[in-house]
């Protein structure tokens, strides 16, 4: 096992080069906060990830989790952690500091969100969902809710859960049947069953908010009848002290494939008979609206899981290939095994997942500045714009990175052949712990509908045209850093151009028939995610560039420009690739009878 380093340098040079932390630092709100505060924090968090949460992995893969009587059981060490996170006051960072937090920008968050995430994936889900579940009560909670709740969620005492699935409805949460019964005093009584419920059930913190989705009485069908409430695991006295269990119960919980130490529960509301007391959130049938506010946050979150598997499988392909010796390198004494990362497919795939890796962490952490903008920048125009970005990022973050999250740790056992299939390596791991993510919080191939049904009309294609030309004007930039930036140069503007082509055809199809837009959504996202990503490269290595002139470390800047050169000769021809089936149009898919599938 390797022993996770979080890579502070690349986290560094992306946050000035991409999301432009310095711009961040001086939005209104964030005037306590400066660059080098950030950093020094960083490091701080970095040095707690590294001690006290990456040791928890492997102890909670192997132990796990387990239910009975309602109760779960997680590994001991997770508790401590967890302990740990509260006291050191990490959760509160970035939240509001009305309710306790320290009021840095989402994009700090988003750092410190990954870095939790490499170093356990299992064990970081707690705080991520608990995250989630902030941001839905401050934006539609009522005063009084957010002062019961908020502080306590925001230090972690009290950790949050979205419950939407239900048996019968998986994606189409319209579908759901929980039933929330007014009482005539405030309060609702909750009667139904949710699935796949990510903490819905532990003994790390003293309460657990549960945000469920239900249904009151009369409602209309679909989506437009559903409404959001807060069901305490313990009621909560107008005091602030703990009271009575609420009625529902964790009948068990889930054997997955991968993350064994997260409990991903069975919920049953109601189960006594009584019916588990809620709290409506806002209005009635403004769920679903609500729940998307929390969804959305997670969507970014669980792109951040992409990245945070991809740099810890990473983490471990290189150190096994430092270490294991195998074959004999062109050009190595006779008779001398060698390292196998002298070995040319051994360094093709470390650096596919090396710049990979690196244009990940630069789109993510551009969808966060582009946050922070939308919220906290003076002029309304830039703030609509910067919205429109993040709009347009989200399911690029969520669907790209969590599809090269499974692609990546795949590569990684392939680095530590024959040993990367054995779990006491650890490489395995990554692979189970990744493949989730794709499926989490609406599968990627909703998001590749997302983004070709309704980010790409948005301003009539003005949203994505403007992405557009914004990587074009990058061109003159790349052409007078010199030659060895050219290929980056051509490359780039090869890829800006097919997706640009790719574009208007959805957008001229997509009307007349939505079957054939539909049909090219995935391979589309793809195109528009492996351009995105080239082009922040492209900038991270302009950077590198700069600082070099300046004096910079050398070695680590040269690195980020090779990144990029070979990102850009070796990877971003992917997106002309996809051109064939991004306008292929759907005949095809709908000519196989559906019983002919398996024959």
């Amino acid at each position: 096992m390797v022993d996770y380093a979080p890579p502070l340098d690349d986290i560094r040079l992306v946050l000035h080069e991409v999301a432009d932390i310095e711009g961040i630092c001086d939005l209104p709100g964030y005037e306590h906060v400066d660059p080098d505060t950030i950093e020094r924090m960083l490091d701080e968090m970095g040095r707690f990830v590294a001690e006290v949460v990456a040791p928890v992995n492997r102890i909670g893969d192997l132990e796990g989790c387990s239910v009975e009587d309602g109760v779960v059981t997680m590994p001991g060490p997770f508790g401590e952690a967890w302990d740990q996170l509260v006291a050191a006051g990490w959760s509160a960072v970035a939240q509001d500091p009305d309710y306790g937090g320290g009021g840095f920008p989402a994009t700090v968050q988003t750092v410190m969100t990954e870095m939790l995430a490499t170093a356990s994936r299992a064990w970081s889900m707690g705080p991520m969902l608990t995250l989630g579940a902030v941001e839905c009560l401050h934006s539609f909670a009522d005063e009084a809710q957010k002062e019961t709740y908020l502080p306590k969620l925001v230090s972690s005492e009290w950790s949050g859960t979205m419950n939407l699935t239900e048996p019968q409805a998986g994606s189409d949460v319209g579908a759901l049947t929980t039933r929330a019964i007014p009482q005539g005093d405030g309060t609702y009584r909750l009667f139904g069953t949710k699935i796949f419920i990510s903490y819905g059930e532990h003994e790390l913190t003293e309460n657990i908010i549960q945000l469920v989705l239900a249904r009151t009485p009369d409602s209309p069908p679909g989506t437009r009848g559903i409404s959001c409430f807060i069901v305490p695991k313990y009621l909560v006295g107008d005091d602030g002290v703990l009271g009575e269990r609420n009625d529902y119960k964790c009948l068990s919980v889930e054997h997955k494939l991968g993350l064994h130490a997260s409990p991903t529960c069975v919920i049953s509301y109601g189960e006594a008979g009584d019916g588990a007391v809620g709290y409506l959130i806002g209005e009635e049938h403004q769920g679903m609206r609500y729940m998307f506010k929390m969804m959305n946050n997670a969507r970014l979150g669980v792109g951040v899981e992409g990245l945070a598997v991809a740099e810890g499988a990473l983490q471990h392909a290189a150190a096994f290939a430092l270490e294991r010796r195998q074959g004999r390198a062109v050009g190595a004494p006779a008779g001398e095994q060698s390292l196998i990362v002298d070995h040319p497919d051994v360094r093709r795939m470390l650096l596919t997942m090396r710049a990979y890796t690196d244009a990940m962490r630069c789109v993510l952490y551009a969808n966060s500045s582009a946050l922070d903008v939308a919220k906290r920048h003076p002029d309304p125009e830039t703030r609509q714009a910067a919205s429109d970005r993040a709009e347009l990022l989200t399911p690029i973050s969520k669907a790209w990175c969590t599809d090269l999250g499974v692609e990546l740790t795949s590569m990684g056992i392939q680095v530590h052949g024959g040993y990367g299939y054995i779990e006491e390596t650890g490489a395995a791991q990554y692979l189970r712990d990744s493949r989730i993510s794709p499926i989490y919080e609406g599968t990627n191939g909703i998001q590749a509908l997302d983004l070709v049904g309704r980010k790409l009309p948005m301003r009539e294609g003005g949203v994505v045209g403007d992405l557009l030309a914004e990587i074009g004007f990058l061109d003159a930039s790349l052409a007078e850093a010199g030659p060895g930036f050219e290929s980056i140069r051509v490359n780039l503007a090869d890829a800006q151009a097919a997706t640009g082509e790719a574009t208007r055809w959805l957008m001229a199809n997509g009307a007349g028939d939505p079957t054939d837009a539909m049909a090219g959504a995935t391979p589309y996202l793809r195109m528009l995610g492996q351009l995105v990503g080239g082009w922040l490269l492209a900038r991270l290595a302009l950077g590198a560039h700069r600082r070099l002139a300046d004096g910079g470390d050398d070695e680590f800047l040269a690195s980020k420009i090779v990144v990029a050169r070979f990102y850009a000769e070796q990877l971003l021809p992917l997106a002309r690739a996809q051109m064939g089936a991004v306008t292929a149009g759907a005949s095809d898919l709908f000519a196989l009878p559906a019983d002919r599938f398996s024959a």
